[in-house]
């Protein structure tokens, strides 16, 4: 048996400066892509590192295996949680779904105007393909623009959408 998830998910994009004022405890705060950081005069907010990819594709893999979402299994009112490293939450997901299901691949697409992530796909595709102990073929991520529309185009926020496949282990 094969099941398909569908995950979504969007965070705000703030100066660094801002992020500071308003987090000073989390100064230093990185855009981070995939586990990757990226070099950006803006960061993301959120209650985690806000890694909006990882969080999508930990989205895609709970639907698929039909289990609650990322806030319910994460939620952002635990203060333990707070600016954790999203690669943890998503290799929990991995360990949680990993007695029913076998990740077949994940096909993840960046909505974002910059920064431009060409030259950060390979090593944003081996950080998934390692945290959840996957092949790199297994895992493809493009990025694209809005072409200056909404709010991704306008630079305040980025988005990402992930479709997975799920094999059953116990057919």
């Amino acid at each position: 048996m094969f099941r398909v998830g569908h995950g979504f998910d969007v965070h705000r994009l703030l100066d660094k400066k801002k992020f500071a004022e308003k987090y000073p405890e989390r100064s230093g705060h990185k855009l981070i892509l995939a586990g990757v950081e990226i070099e950006h005069p803006k960061v993301l907010e959120g209650h985690s590192d806000a890694d909006v990819l990882t969080h999508a594709i930990c989205d895609s893999l709970l639907g698929a295996a039909g289990l609650k979402d990322i806030g319910n299994q994460f939620p952002n009112t635990d203060p333990l949680l707070e600016g954790i490293n999203s690669q943890i939450l998503l290799a929990q997901v991995g360990e949680l779904i990993s007695n029913q299901w076998k990740i077949e691949n994940i096909d993840a697409t960046v909505l974002a105007e910059k920064p431009k992530l060409a030259a950060h796909i390979l090593i944003m595709r081996e950080q998934i393909a390692a945290t959840l102990k996957l092949d790199i073929s297994q895992i493809n991520i493009k990025a694209t623009t809005t072409e200056k529309l909404g709010f991704v185009g306008r630079e305040e926020g980025i988005a990402a959408e992930v479709v997975s496949l799920l094999s059953s282990l116990h057919s």
